[in-house]
């Protein structure tokens, strides 16, 4: 039986995609986690921004570097082979196959093709209709798991190509969707973060209207599962209806994930955005009234073309004031085949990184400031991982590898994967500090 590696890359999304090639892959290949053991090397790539993209290409070109070793076969899938294929493929011979979003499904068979007839293949089409599906082997702890409950996206931002390279917005099947929450709480999750380019636009496609809170009361039915959280919720698409389930659904995660990418009308007007400054604040004074202790994740986009000075004072009044705890900026990225990139005043590399410095600074004080409020606190913890001095976990407010982590000092031995009581001791900007506060496992 041959090895096979899967190198995954870019956005949760993405990582449900190498989760579903793995389950394809893992009846009639031996998975390797060390790219020297495989015979076959699989690079699941990101092509959203340049970041992206060059971690992609560099990815590629290490692992085809295993080639003058034991690999004999090198596929590259993902967004970067939906949106570059061609051009891949002809200026990285080591490359062998190249497959897109929605080929997933024939992986085993192209691999074989390929070992038969030894030519390239290429195949890079997507499809309004298909959803990547099936049998996943998990890449992150058995506890947690991402929900992929829709797949596309119709917003066409001007500085997105995602509709170009994932196809318009559908919605998976609800039936469907518990059928799976149901296998992998049936093998150990207890955590499952749902995702999509939208999920509060969830059903509307297939339903008639946002049916994001529909699914997540039936989610919560699920016995074993205790934390549900929402990621990628645009804030135009937010109903009454869903921050009601959140706010009287145990099992919801008072966590949510709203990418604003700006505050500026204008901008935002430009961006494609079809919220305002606003809209924007009036939802975040609803929610925190209904929910007191909600914690909000943020994405910003600065550099944007015709962004000025007002635009980033603007922005910066604005995080001084809402306080967003979490909050990830980026620097723009000018991405072919996107509105954007046809614009006019683009700015120049230099100011974009200064500016992302200055939004950075106002929000490390946020995070320092608000994180002072959880000492004294006790909350759940879900224990993921151990070293020499620490266990670390998260609690209900942090969300895994973008936002903070607790670290956890124990006279006792505590089981990874489960969740304990612990009473936060000390916070630094984004981690909290924690001990043991009674001898009983939630």
């Amino acid at each position: 039986m041959l090895n096979i590696g899967v190198v995954s890359l870019g956005c949760d999304k993405n990582r449900v995609d190498s989760e579903i090639i793995l389950g394809k892959l893992k009846d009639k290949y031996n998975i390797v986690n060390d790219p020297k053991e495989a015979d076959i090397i699989v690079v699941n790539t990101c092509g959203f921004i340049e970041s992206a993209k060059d971690e992609s290409i560099n990815t590629i070109l290490e692992m085809a570097d295993f080639k003058k070793e034991k690999c004999k076969l090198l596929v590259v899938t993902g967004c970067l082979s939906a949106r570059y294929g061609n051009e891949l493929m002809e200026n990285m011979p080591e490359v062998d196959i190249m497959l897109g979003v929605n080929s997933y499904d024939k992986l085993v068979e192209k691999i074989d093709e390929y070992f038969r007839s030894k030519e390239k293949i290429i195949l890079t089409e997507y499809s309004d209709l298909n959803i990547n599906y099936g049998e996943r082997i998990l890449t992150t702890p058995k506890t947690t798991a991402y929900l992929r409950i829709a797949e596309g996206c119709d917003n066409h931002c001007t500085y997105c190509v995602i509709p170009k390279i994932r196809g318009k917005y559908r919605s998976r099947k609800l039936e469907d969707i518990i059928d799976e929450a149901n296998v992998l709480c049936e093998n150990g999750t207890q955590e499952l973060i749902l995702v999509a380019q939208d999920t509060a636009y969830y059903g509307r496609d297939i339903y008639g209207e946002n049916s994001l809170s529909t699914l997540l009361s039936e989610l919560s039915k699920i016995e074993r599962l205790k934390w549900i959280r929402i990621l990628y919720c645009y804030p135009e698409e937010i109903t009454i209806e869903l921050i009601e389930e959140m706010k009287t659904n145990k099992k919801i995660c008072h966590y949510l994930d709203i990418p604003l990418q700006h505050i500026s009308n204008k901008l935002l007007r430009v961006m494609g955005r079809r919220s305002t400054r606003e809209k924007v604040e009036q939802l975040i004074k609803y929610i925190r009234y209904q929910i007191p202790d909600i914690v909000f994740r943020t994405s910003l986009i600065v550099g944007f073309p015709g962004e000025n000075e007002e635009d980033i004072e603007e922005l910066k009044h604005f995080l001084r004031k809402y306080k967003i705890q979490n909050v990830g900026v980026f620097k723009y990225s000018k991405e072919e085949g996107s509105e954007a990139f046809k614009m006019k005043n683009h700015i120049s590399s230099e100011v974009k990184a200064q500016r992302e410095k200055e939004i950075m600074l106002i929000q490390n004080k946020v995070s320092t400031n608000l994180n002072r409020d959880y000492i004294g606190k006790k909350m759940d913890i879900l224990i993921e991982t151990k070293n020499e001095d620490f266990y670390y976990g998260r609690n209900q407010y942090m969300a895994p590898d973008v936002d903070g982590k607790v670290l956890i000092k124990a006279d006792k031995n505590l089981n990874i994967g489960e969740f304990y009581e612990v009473k936060i001791i000390k916070s630094l900007t984004y981690d909290l500090i924690g001990e043991i506060n009674d001898e009983f496992t939630k």
